[in-house]
């Protein structure tokens, strides 16, 4: 995570250059290519990127500061351990906010990503475990008009999606609005557009606050489920050290 007095920068936006630059990092994806324009790096990505990020976490710390907002920037560099055959650049970035109180990366998170063709925004639960999923289901379960507000003004979201893996068998059939919700492994909703340097400009700090603002209510919803798991798995784990 980073130091929250480097965070926030001015965002001037990003430009055709950002997604040349990426176009030619997918078909150039090796050290000395990215040593030779790593200026260009800097200036069209890196930089716009990380204040676009900072900008955007001041905001949402500023507008709900009880939710802690931690924020993470993805890295260029790949895991060197972990290629697979790939080169050792990413063709994409992200950054999330995430609860950071909890002092943890799972559980729910708002999120934005760039690549050279599309750019994507929205919310997130996908860094979860089985057992929180569970009390998601749960949680549906005990009070379905409670989650069926939520998912309805999500539903309301113009352009928004639901996204993540679903069970090959359904879990259970709750109608139209919930089913999408609740038979995933991990859930979400996205935005995604067509890189368009005016829909990337100055006012993507604003666009993106706005739709997190909007989802706020769904993100508290998921974290308290999160939280609500973490709890049974302290409860189990004091039964057990209880019977020792």
């Amino acid at each position: 995570m980073m130091d929250r007095q480097k965070e926030r920068r001015t965002f001037q936006g990003f430009s055709g250059e950002t997604s040349e630059f990426l176009w030619e990092l997918t078909f150039h994806n090796e050290r000395p290519w990215f040593l030779e324009h790593k200026e260009e790096y800097l200036r069209v990505l890196h930089e716009p990127f990380h204040a676009l990020a900072g900008e955007t976490a001041y905001r949402m710390r500023q507008e709900f500061p009880e939710a802690d907002f931690a924020l993470h920037i993805s890295r260029i560099y790949r895991d060197a351990r972990r290629l697979f055959g790939r080169g050792p650049y990413k063709d994409h970035l992200w950054f999330t906010l995430f609860d950071g109180g909890d002092h943890r990366t799972e559980g729910p998170c708002f999120w934005f990503e760039l690549s050279a063709a599309t750019f994507s925004y929205g919310l997130g639960l996908f860094e979860v475990t089985p057992a929180e999923m569970e009390v998601f289901r749960s949680s549906i379960d005990s009070n379905p008009a409670r989650f069926e507000r939520l998912a309805g003004d999500a539903a309301k979201m113009r352009g928004f999606r639901i996204i993540g893996p679903e069970y090959k068998r359904p879990k259970k059939d709750l109608g139209p609005l919930l089913n999408p919700w609740y038979n995933r492994k991990r859930v979400g909703l996205e935005h995604m557009e067509d890189f368009d340097p005016a829909a990337l400009g100055p006012e993507l700090p604003e666009t993106l606050c706005s739709a997190y603002r909007r989802l706020m209510p769904m993100y508290r919803y998921l974290l308290a489920c999160c939280r609500a798991a973490d709890l049974q798995n302290t409860d189990e784990l004091r039964r057990m050290n209880d019977g020792n």
